[in-house]
């Protein structure tokens, strides 16, 4: 088994980091405490290639390898969450569906200027306001086909990127008959009468990544907007959002690794009863435990970005990489704040933001339930 990055993976890990401290890293607390979308750095992303990470060459995106994708996902974790969960909500769950399901009309139509960004991002509309994980019995957004054209009604809650984007690809109820056979991805343009993008919401963290409340009032896009066959948005859905995990999990370790930076740096230049802080047993063991799991987490990603681009199975894997990394940074972010003491209860410290950021991470691409279900379901069978 070979544990080493490539030189491209790494030369490609050095121009992220990069970006990130240059573009990123300064405007991360201001953007949160305004909860502002960091246009200014998105519009630098496309050259680079941060925007086209799930988009082919072909179509004008970077197609980077998994690997590479989750390198990128936890650097810009280490500067800004809000900013990483743009990314990763239009690369992996935006523009995936298209590269992964998508006619080449489609492709050649709608890739190209998302991977540069330069009409805007891409979004998934799962989410509704009264259901959740429920996909198969919750969806209420209905699309008839009319002649040529689909006809959406319903709405959409909480969906990242919404009002930044140029198209948001939308689960909705084809067959009013129900099961599993019953849902299918639309793509739809933002600029389509009948479709309001509501106020971004007020959120605990992440707040340089709007999220909006959609709704679909007679919304009409034509027949040549499904992605693949009716009735497989399902099975489409849930492929895209194994490979989203992998991204969630990724942007968990780049906070955790951040927040392990903040309180060793913290732990150096404080004392207490004459000694550096760093020299206490208790915060020593706190530190190895993070680096430990920050580490185990580390692996977990990158067997699982391994195998979805081995073609393997790989959904347990990036249930499993999801759910530990989650977890594990929303620990290693909790006691980088006890090192910190108050200070790390303080908006003035970076920690303060990054617990808020990581919150998040257990609760979107699937609760940790979810994948405790995931895991289960797999493993028992």
């Amino acid at each position: 088994m070979n544990f080493e990055l490539t030189e491209e993976q790494r030369m490609w890990r050095k121009a992220v980091h990069d970006f990130c401290e240059q573009e990123v890293k300064p405007k991360a607390a201001e953007l949160d405490a305004l909860a502002e979308f960091n246009t200014e750095a998105f519009q630098k992303m496309g050259p680079l290639g941060l925007l086209g990470m799930d988009i082919p060459e072909e179509y004008g995106g970077a197609g980077v390898d998994s690997v590479s994708s989750a390198i990128a996902l936890m650097e810009l974790g280490m500067t800004c969450g809000g900013t990483a969960l743009s990314v990763v909500a239009h690369s992996g769950l935006g523009c995936a569906p298209i590269s992964l399901f998508g006619s080449e009309e489609q492709k050649r139509n709608w890739l190209p200027t998302l991977a540069m960004g330069t009409d805007g991002l891409a979004a998934l509309a799962l989410t509704e306001s009264r259901t959740g994980s429920d996909l198969v019995g919750g969806v209420k957004t209905r699309a008839e086909l009319e002649g040529d054209e689909w006809v959406i009604n319903g709405d959409k809650a909480w969906i990242t990127n919404a009002g930044v984007s140029s198209l948001i690809v939308t689960l909705c109820r084809t067959d009013p008959a129900g099961g599993s056979r019953s849902l299918s991805l639309i793509v739809v343009p933002t600029n389509t009468n009948g479709l309001h993008i509501h106020p971004a919401e007020k959120k605990m963290g992440v707040r340089a990544s709007p999220a909006n409340a959609i709704s679909y009032e007679n919304v009409r896009v034509p027949k040549d907007h499904l992605l693949g066959e009716a009735g497989r948005g399902l099975y489409q859905t849930l492929e895209v959002l194994d490979g989203g995990r992998i991204g969630i999990g990724a942007i968990s370790i780049g906070l955790a690794q951040a927040a392990l930076q903040e309180a060793i740096g913290y732990a150096k230049e404080r004392e207490t009863f004459g000694v550096p802080l760093i020299k206490h047993q208790a915060i020593q063991w706190m530190i190895a435990d993070a680096a430990t799991q920050i580490e185990a987490a580390l692996l977990l990603i990158y067997q699982a970005a391994w195998l979805k681009d081995s073609g393997k199975p790989f959904s347990k894997e990036a249930s499993i990489a999801k759910l530990f990394a989650s977890e594990m940074a929303e620990e290693v972010c909790r006691n980088a704040i006890q090192i910190h003491g108050a200070y790390g209860y303080s908006s003035e410290y970076p920690i303060e933001r990054m617990y808020r950021d990581v919150r998040l991470m257990t609760i979107g691409e699937g609760t940790s339930e979810i994948q405790r279900m995931v895991i289960a379901k797999r493993v028992i069978s």
